[in-house]
């Protein structure tokens, strides 16, 4: 059994994923929008250049996402994305990126449990919890 986020965005998801793509290192597998899909002609001309489906690999993660339509889109709330890197560079780098546009719940900082931790909701919306464990 596989457990992966699925994010919902109000048009965004694209630019959302390429973004995501390149802070987290990972790999788009596949991205299809809703004119392309046999859905295309239930759905109104502004969606068709959104995106019904995306999956994204991140080492062996899963993160995947689409674009809600206007009527069913709500902000994400009551969860995080986690990311735990291994390195404190590594972890500012991507809680400074994902941070950028966005809004600081809690900056990036050492913890009792934890070398590096913060929150940041990203520019589209994204919850993002990072956590750089202390080494064992």
């Amino acid at each position: 059994m596989e457990i992966s986020p699925y994010l919902g965005f109000s048009g965004q998801c694209e630019e959302a994923f390429k973004f995501y793509e390149k802070v987290l290192g990972g790999k788009i597998e596949g991205m299809m929008t809703y004119g392309s899909s046999p859905m295309a002609a239930q759905m109104p001309a502004e969606m068709h250049d959104k995106i019904i489906h995306v999956r994204m690999l991140v080492g062996d993660q899963v993160l995947m996402g689409g674009d809600a339509p206007p009527q069913n889109f709500k902000p994400a709330q009551g969860f995080n994305v986690s990311i735990s890197p291994k390195e404190p560079a590594e972890a500012e780098r991507i809680f400074n990126e994902l941070s950028k546009g966005g809004k600081i719940s809690m900056p990036l900082q050492k913890t009792f449990w934890s070398v590096r931790f913060g929150m940041a909701v990203d520019r589209f919306g994204t919850p993002w919890i990072i956590n750089c464990a202390q080494a064992a």
